[in-house]
């Protein structure tokens, strides 16, 4: 079994569901993936540092708590960018990178088109695309993320396939995944089986 972090939660699932149905509309569509990248960043942040802070309540003061570290969330564009709502939803103060892929039809590898990121280095970087499939574009992206000086890199997906959890255990095995549910194999177009088709596709209404 490969090394995964696989969200185990009522709510993930019944939205994992909704997703999956070939009927649900776009809107519906991205209002669930909205949901579920709360609940994996949630979880993906539930062990992060932190630093005390003093805050001043109505009836005194008292001792609170703050992220210890600066956070970035790298979308892999396009179907990435499905996800950044949420991220900025919980970490107004993150900043969003950007790393433009497609996958090439015929050789299922992909192809860097875009990049953008910040001078400053963050603390920790959350890649973060709904579908890991064959795992070329997760690899490519951690790499790059890597290039940018970043040390501590996390990778979010909302469906994975075992091979390409595999493939980013292989050549990124400092990188930990999360993600809502392993399926069960990937099909000779190295689309995820069962899955729920194109991503990008359902979120853009393409």
């Amino acid at each position: 079994m490969p090394k995964v972090n696989i969200l185990d939660n009522a709510l993930a699932k019944t939205y994992t569901t909704v997703i999956r149905d070939k009927n649900t509309t776009p809107e519906l569509f991205r209002a669930n993936i909205n949901r579920l990248t709360i609940l994996l960043i949630a979880e993906a942040c539930k062990n992060l540092p932190l630093k005390d802070v003093a805050v001043e309540t109505p009836l005194q003061l008292t001792t609170g708590s703050e992220l210890a570290e600066q956070i970035a969330f790298v979308p892999i564009i396009r179907a990435g960018i499905g996800m950044c709502d949420a991220a900025l939803e919980l970490m107004p103060s993150a900043e969003i990178f950007h790393l433009g892929m497609y996958r090439d039809e015929e050789t299922f590898e992909p192809v860097e088109y875009y990049q953008k990121f910040s001078a400053k280095i963050p603390d920790r970087a959350f890649v973060i695309d709904p579908m890991l499939a064959t795992g070329g574009s997760a690899d490519s992206a951690i790499a790059r993320v890597k290039t940018w000086g970043v040390k501590k890199i996390e990778l979010l997906c909302i469906i994975s396939a075992p091979e390409g959890v595999k493939l980013i255990n292989k050549k990124h095995p400092d990188t930990p995944i999360y993600t809502c549910v392993l399926d069960e194999k990937l099909n000779e177009k190295a689309y995820i089986l069962p899955g729920l088709g194109d991503a990008g596709d359902r979120i853009f209404n393409t």
